[in-house]
Parts: structure tokens; C-alpha cells; sequence
């Protein structure tokens, strides 16, 4: 983009070579903090529905994806612009757990899951990020990439097809805006088209308001601290082994989205640490195990602001929310379809974001090697494949884009480089 471009947008923010704005603080504060609530609103209908499914408390969940957020901000040196919320992978061992011994149980088993993330992390600070960043070239990076945004695609379809003409409202208003917007409108077309669409479903009658109306105005969150069983631990926390492999897959997909190499700086080490203390905290009071949001990568994506301080102030606006219930209920009003119409745009331009990174790393596809490596990671990631480990009483199943990952990493790791 060139600067008389650059000029529409705004003079006074820092862009890169491509556009994007990597300073948003010289937008001004009411600019910045518009960008910041445009990442509430996306990760909100995710992190809120992991409680609804599980029984954690919703407030609970908003106040700690908060906490966790800036916890991992800090440990990151502020340098990557990622957002943590509920994280769907444990939901399975949750419920389980929380049928045989309770929620408090279910907790526990999540904070020892975080913290077995350290373990990797130390690994990686012992052996060298060389050596692990060598088993994700860009024939296994882009397909897990596309494999992040199309396994989301089931959830944005299921909630746009709650009321297709919502959805499809959503979905136009969003793209209009991201399109033909122009100044500081173009840079927040997912807060605008869900507020059009919103103004437009009150309109049409199609909003319940008896969670606002029930809400209480303000209120600490019902925090409940872990408790911990060897049983109800084995069930939930080597399900870390395999989210570890999803948030390299994350943090390799917002390096790809930005142009910057996280996984190095600040680091892979810095990152699975803040990742997992995180989660360990988050379960610790109450809350579900958080992970890098791919809903939010994807509005980096869209919007081309790649300035983490506006994560920073997402992760402050979901403390609110777990604070001040009756704007969260307001929230909780959004209908599902319309958030599902701004999903389609969201998880596709993640997926677009995978073969983005085939494309620029000019990977040769005539090779037989790369076309098998790319094509396993996109069917077991997408097909639902399972790989049960069983020992004695110990059961760990390794499945959807772990197991593709994996999997894909073996084969880069044995296929012969040359056919």
C-alpha cells in the first residue's frame, strides 16, 4: 500500500510494508479502544459457550479469559497479539470428570494440565527452538493453518443456520464494511456489522431480552478453587500433550497472519509458559483451560491492526464483563446468528491464512512427498480421526489436529526430500 493510501487510513499510526498498522496507539484512544471491544465481541460467543456446555460459570470464565490474557501478555513481553479464551479441547475430560467427582475435581485435572505445558517449555529452553521449529516447515504450518479455520466451520454454520437472513445480514454488513469502508471504518468491520445486525434483529423482534433484564448490575464473580484427585488428573491432564501441538499450530498461524516469527521471538518457550499458567490459574478459581483464540486471529486477518496492546484491552473489557453482569447479559443477547454470519468471514480468512503460507514459501507441489504430507494433515484433521493410547488404567486419545499434526511432522521428518 502506498502512503497516499496509508493517509485514508490513518496518518499517524505505524504501517509495515504491506499496510498493516503495527502501532495503534497513535489512532487515539477512543480509536484504540473501538478496536480493542471489536476483539471482546469476537471472542465472547466461544469462551462463553465452553461454560453453557460444561456448567463453569460464565462470569468466572469472561473474568479469568481477562486475567489469562494479560497473564500471557506479560510473560510474552507484550509481543504477540493473541487473545486466550475458553478452550473446547477439554471438554470431553470436563464432563466426564465433573460426573464421577465434581466440577472442583475437573479444575484440578486442568491445572496440572497447564502446568505440564511448562515442562515442554523447559525443554524447548534446554534443547533449542532450532531444533522444534525444524518439524514445522511450511508443507506442515499451512495445512495445520487451514486445518484451524475449516474445523471451525461447523460451529459458524450451525449458529448462522439459527436464522439464515440474520446471518447472511451479518455476513453483508461485515463484508460492505470491509470493503468499501474507508478511514478508521475500514479497520473495524466486525463491531460494526455486529451492531448493525443487532440494531436489526431488535428491530425484527428477533432479540430475548430476559437475560438483561434478570442480570443483577454488578457482582464479583462466583469464584471455586480446584481440588485434586490422581484419578480425576490422568483423566483430564494428558490432554495437554496434544493441545501443546494446537498452540504451536496457533502461534505459528498469528506469526503467519502478521509477518512475524512469535515462535521465536518472543520465543516458543515464553509462549507455552503463558499459555499454560494461563489455563492453570484460570482452573485454579473456576474457570475452563484457556487457549489462543483462532476467532480473534482471524479479525487480525481482516483488519490488518497487528498492535497487541489492543488484545491487552480486549482482555481489560472481559474483566468488565465478568464484573459487570448486566452489560454481559446484554451481550449474551447477541443472536447466535448472527455471530455465526460473522464467523463464516472470520474462520475463512484463517484458512485463507494456511494457504497463504504455501503459496508465499513457494511450496513445490509437483513433489509427491509434499502432496501426501498436505493431504494426511487435511483429512485427519478434518475427518475425525482418533488415535486411543491405552495403558493399564492410563487412556489418552490423540485426535482432530494434534493427531494431524503429528502425524504430518512424522512423515516431513521420514519422506525422502527429493521425490
Amino acid at each position: 500500500m502506498n502512503n497516499e493510501n496509508h493517509s485514508n487510513v490513518v496518518p499517524e499510526a505505524e504501517f509495515n510494508e504491506t499496510g498493516a498498522i503495527r502501532d495503534a496507539k497513535a489512532l487515539g484512544m477512543p480509536k484504540l479502544i473501538t478496536l480493542g471491544v471489536q476483539h471482546t465481541f469476537t471472542m465472547f460467543g466461544a469462551t462463553v459457550l465452553v461454560p453453557i456446555i460444561t456448567g463453569f460459570n460464565i462470569s468466572v470464565a469472561l473474568f479469568m479469559a481477562g486475567i489469562g490474557t494479560l497473564l500471557f501478555h506479560l510473560i510474552t513481553k507484550g509481543k504477540m497479539p493473541a487473545f486466550l479464551g475458553s478452550s473446547f479441547a477439554f471438554i470431553a475430560p470436563m464432563l466426564a470428570v465433573t460426573e464421577m467427582y465434581g466440577m472442583e475435581y475437573a479444575q484440578g485435572g486442568i491445572v496440572v494440565a497447564g502446568l505440564v505445558y511448562l515442562v515442554l517449555a523447559g525443554l524447548v529452553a534446554a534443547f533449542g527452538i532450532d531444533k522444534v521449529v525444524g518439524f514445522f516447515p511450511p508443507v506442515v504450518t499451512g495445512p495445520i493453518i487451514m486445518v484451524i479455520g475449516i474445523k471451525l466451520a461447523p460451529t459458524a454454520i450451525d449458529m448462522a443456520s439459527s436464522d439464515w437472513l440474520m446471518a447472511i445480514i451479518a455476513f453483508v454488513l461485515v463484508t460492505a464494511v470491509s470493503i468499501f469502508g474507508r478511514g478508521f471504518i475500514k479497520v473495524i468491520p466486525v463491531i460494526l456489522g455486529l451492531i448493525g445486525a443487532y440494531v436489526i434483529a431488535v428491530v425484527l423482534g428477533k432479540v430475548d431480552f430476559t437475560p438483561f433484564n434478570e442480570a443483577s448490575w454488578f457482582g464479583l464473580p462466583p469464584f471455586q478453587m480446584a481440588k485434586f484427585n490422581a484419578s480425576a488428573v490422568l483423566t483430564v491432564a494428558p490432554l495437554a500433550l496434544a493441545t501443546m501441538v494446537e498452540h504451536i499450530g496457533d502461534v505459528v498461524a498469528i506469526g503467519a497472519t502478521t509477518n512475524r516469527e512469535y515462535i521465536r521471538d518472543p520465543g516458543l518457550t515464553r509462549t507455552l509458559m503463558g499459555d499454560g499458567l494461563a489455563t492453570a490459574v484460570s482452573a485454579m478459581f473456576g474457570g475452563p483451560a484457556n487457549t489462543t483464540y483462532s476467532e480473534n486471529t482471524g479479525v487480525l486477518a481482516l483488519t490488518r491492526v497487528w498492535d497487541p496492546v489492543v488484545m491487552r484491552i480486549a482482555a481489560v473489557f472481559a474483566i468488565i464483563l465478568g464484573l459487570f453482569t448486566k452489560l454481559g447479559a446484554l451481550i449474551s443477547t447477541i443472536p447466535d446468528s448472527v455471530i455465526g454470519g460473522i464467523s463464516i468471514v472470520l474462520f475463512g480468512m484463517i484458512a485463507a491464512v494456511g494457504a497463504r503460507t504455501l503459496v508465499e514459501n513457494k511450496v513445490d507441489f509437483t513433489k509427491t512427498r509434499n502432496l501426501i504430507i498436505a493431504a494426511v494433515i487435511l483429512v485427519l484433521g478434518l475427518g475425525g480421526a482418533m488415535f486411543p493410547i491405552n495403558i493399564g488404567t492410563f487412556e489418552l486419545n490423540i485426535e482432530g489436529m494434534a493427531l494431524a499434526a503429528i502425524v504430518g511432522i512424522i512423515l516431513n521428518k521420514i519422506l525422502p526430500q527429493d521425490v
